[in-house]
């Protein structure tokens, strides 16, 4: 079972990295987010169905997405 820090997070939220891997971090602003988002979403759609590099894009947008939602949240006033 991982680890809780004070926060209640796993050791790994702040920097994304919900899978363990060594993906590396991810940008702190919106507009770099999105464009990130949108050239992982370009990898995933090109991707053969049923394939590693898929997931493996699938995986990232859900990286890139949960980051979106912290840095929508943490606006003033939050996005959503």
């Amino acid at each position: 079972m991982a680890k809780r820090t004070a926060t209640g997070d796993s050791p790994n939220a702040a920097t994304g990295n919900a899978h363990g891997t060594d993906a590396p971090p991810l940008p702190a602003t919106r507009a770099e987010l999105l464009a990130l988002h949108d050239a992982a979403r370009r990898r995933r759609d090109a991707a053969p169905l049923d394939s590693r590099e898929r997931v493996e894009a699938a995986f990232e947008l859900e990286r890139i997405e949960v980051q979106i939602a912290r840095v929508e949240r943490a606006m003033d006033p939050p996005l959503v």
